[in-house]
């Protein structure tokens, strides 16, 4: 990693995961959500001193990568111009509604990280930390070279940063696949063989979306190595853009 602060753009359910795998990996994170540093003074202080709050800009300029953890709907607010320059994590997926479509990723036009990459065209957009849930992200961490050590998928088009966040998953405890360029990520996005279920195991049937998405809250993660994410990955088909059940 070119820095060892981790700047988080977003505390949600994903920011909050890899802000705690990091500290426990001895990285310092940055962390900033909507709302203001000072709603952030009890995350801080449970993370302990590696960990400081700011401002999503303050955030974009004190890392280097940064993960940009907000809903997709509010991928416009990122602060472009302090994310000029960086590597940006996008762990962003599409979940279409009635008040949310955006008519380039349903017809396939661009994945969603290009949609991302296009808005931040100075920053070095690249996929990752989109396809496993933040339980399993903090069980699922090993050592380099244990036996039963996870793989995590990533897509950029700048070899250099997919080798920078590369370098950051190996410092959380998990191995890399490169997937290629952004254009490429869907074979890792929400309806592919890529997506929740490896790390977790086969859902019950019959959930709605929103009682899958709290069955992968809570399920213990399952171990999955770089062949079996290059044969899931080689196996998908794109269909449908976006999150459906």
């Amino acid at each position: 990693m070119s820095t060892t602060t981790l700047g988080i753009i977003g505390t949600g359910m994903v920011g909050l995961g890899a802000a705690r795998r990091a500290v426990e990996a001895g990285l310092h994170v940055v962390l900033s959500n909507s709302r203001g540093p000072e709603t952030l003074a009890g995350l801080v202080s449970e993370l302990g001193e590696r960990a400081r709050a700011a401002t999503p800009a303050e955030a974009a300029r004190a890392g280097n990568p940064v993960i940009a953890s907000v809903p997709l709907a509010a991928y416009e607010q990122l602060p472009r111009a302090e994310l000029a320059g960086k590597t940006v994590i996008d762990p962003m997926n599409y979940a279409p509604h009635s008040e949310f479509e955006i008519p380039e990723l349903d017809s396939d036009e661009l994945t969603s990280s290009q949609l991302v990459q296009r808005h931040l065209a100075d920053a070095q957009v690249v996929k990752a930390l989109h396809n496993i849930g933040p339980k399993q992200l903090l069980e699922l961490c090993r050592p380099a070279g244990a036996p039963d050590r996870t793989a995590l998928p990533l897509s950029g088009d700048t070899p250099d940063a997919r080798k920078e966040v590369a370098d950051l998953l190996n410092v959380l405890g998990f191995d890399a696949v490169d997937l290629g360029t952004l254009a490429d990520s869907w074979r890792s996005e929400p309806n592919t063989p890529l997506y929740a279920i490896p790390y977790v195991g086969q859902p019950p049937s019959g959930l709605t979306i929103m009682e899958f998405v709290a069955w992968v809250q809570q399920a213990p993660g399952v171990p999955v190595p770089v062949a079996r994410i290059k044969e899931l990955a080689a196996a998908a088909v794109r269909g449908p853009a976006g999150f459906r059940m």
